[in-house]
């Protein structure tokens, strides 16, 4: 009998410095869940990243991480090979896949490594499922969460880490909506 391999995936939330990779915003903060077999496993990754510039004071009222906060933390280039050995091999999840795999993929490029989609099979986009199930809905993580009555005021987790989490429950409440 052939022994059972779960189904591994990864659900990763980012925090930038802006909204441009293209034009040098840069990750400040990087979380990744893993679950198998659609469970989380309580298996995460989480790191604050120095972005090397300054944070744009819209990106600071949405995420409250200032540069300041940053300085003592480590460059991407620091936390790089960390992250894609979390990620090797797994289905990666994210809410808005082009805006975050952009980033990502930008900061790769930066440190000479491949690009996500080398180190993951598949990259599902959150965001496109929820549109296609909830047209014309507001459809950004704490909406979802509301909507699907999952808890999303975890005191013990912040930023990116914490919407890792809260993805990794949309994300299965999206697909279990799909099988029905």
């Amino acid at each position: 009998m052939a022994k059972h391999v779960p189904i591994r995936q990864v659900v990763a939330g980012i925090e930038t410095t802006g909204l441009d990779a293209a034009n040098g915003d840069r990750v400040i903060e990087i979380a990744a869940v893993e679950m198998l077999d659609s469970h989380v496993s309580g298996k995460h990754l989480h790191s604050y990243i120095n972005p090397e510039r300054d944070i744009d004071l819209g990106a600071v009222a949405i995420h409250g991480i200032s540069l300041e906060m940053l300085l003592d933390k480590p460059k991407f280039s620091e936390v790089a090979k960390e992250f894609t050995d979390f990620i090797r091999g797994a289905e990666l999840i994210l809410h808005n896949a082009p805006f975050d795999a952009g980033f990502l993929n930008k900061e790769l490029s930066l440190v000479g490594l491949n690009p996500i989609e080398v180190f993951c099979p598949s990259v599902v986009d959150t965001l496109a499922m929820a549109r296609k199930q909830r047209p014309k809905q507001k459809n950004n993580i704490s909406a979802l969460c509301a909507d699907y009555g999952i808890n999303a005021t975890r005191k013990n987790l912040h930023g990116a880490l914490l919407d890792a989490y809260l993805l990794a429950e949309v994300y299965l409440a999206l697909t279990r909506r799909m099988l029905h």
